[in-house]
């Protein structure tokens, strides 16, 4: 974990306990629920990169950058709910504690997630201070929606679930992560990006070109880790991508070609970047991270 991330995971930390604080005791296991699947720890990639590009462009201390990165941390936790639940990935373990399903009921695990995902919204929708905010929120309100739905994240898991146990391509593979996991990093680095009033277009393309190389290459990153990390520093299943026959880059380019891949998309990233009249370390050092990391 990079320096600036745990910082930026507290502040992320402090506005998801500030949402749940607010909720009434309606249905107090639900609450718990949510609570326990929001705050297992992980490491707070998707809201860092909400705060590192809306800071990038000056707005990294706006409301509307809290909101946006603890957003995008509850669309997240609901996936990662939803993904353990036995009809998907039926894991026992996230975060080295026992899943959601576990802690609690199949039933509990799946309106918690459907609760987190609509509190994901609720929070970007929230009363903006002025009309120009407004546009910008519901931009940042269809960004979100799109890279958690059909076309993003939803999506990419049906493919993979729909390609289990059989082999694929390089081409399906990478249309499944860039859904599955791309779209939502992607949706991160962009919605820190719209939190900036004199964001432009160009920057926002060059932003988005950084997100779909990091986005990738942390599956690739992940594929790679799910053979030579073990259960205990992965905080969940090692080895479950095989067990479950899925294709994965190490499978599909063997170790050292996955390796080389998640060095060349690293590239990518940088070169992105370097189209920015910024200073960018905290990106450049948030790609470094995806590709050096061990856990």
């Amino acid at each position: 974990m990079i320096p600036i991330q745990q910082h930026y995971a507290r502040r992320t930390d402090d506005t998801l306990r500030r949402a749940i604080a607010r909720f009434d005791r309606l249905a107090p296991e639900l609450r718990e629920a949510m609570e326990y699947g929001l705050m297992q720890g992980g490491k707070r990639v998707r809201p860092m990169l909400v705060y590192a590009s809306a800071d990038l462009l000056g707005a990294g201390q706006s409301p509307v950058a809290d909101a946006a990165a603890a957003a995008v941390e509850c669309i997240h936790a609901y996936s990662l709910i939803h993904d353990d639940l036995p009809a998907m990935d039926d894991d026992d373990l996230r975060r080295g504690q026992p899943t959601v399903h576990k802690a609690f009921d199949e039933a509990t695990a799946i309106l918690a997630g459907d609760a987190l995902q609509t509190l994901a919204f609720e929070l970007l929708a929230e009363q903006p201070e002025n009309a120009a905010d407004t546009g910008r929120r519901l931009r940042m309100v269809q960004e979100l929606a799109r890279a958690s739905g059909y076309g993003g994240m939803c999506g990419g898991q049906a493919l993979d679930i729909r390609h289990e146990g059989k082999a694929i391509d390089r081409e399906t593979l990478e249309r499944i992560h860039r859904h599955k996991t791309g779209a939502l990093i992607r949706a991160a680095v962009r919605l820190g990006a719209l939190c900036s009033p004199t964001l432009q277009e160009a920057e926002l393309a060059a932003l988005s070109r950084y997100a779909e190389a990091i986005g990738l290459a942390f599956q690739v990153q992940d594929d790679i880790l799910d053979i030579t990390a073990d259960t205990a520093t992965l905080g969940k299943t090692q080895g479950k991508d095989l067990v479950q026959q899925k294709s994965t880059y190490p499978a599909l380019l063997g170790l050292d070609g996955a390796r080389r891949l998640a060095e060349s998309l690293y590239q990518d990233a940088l070169a992105a970047l370097a189209e920015l009249p910024y200073p960018t370390h905290t990106l450049e050092a948030f790609a470094r991270y995806i590709v050096k990391r061990e856990y």
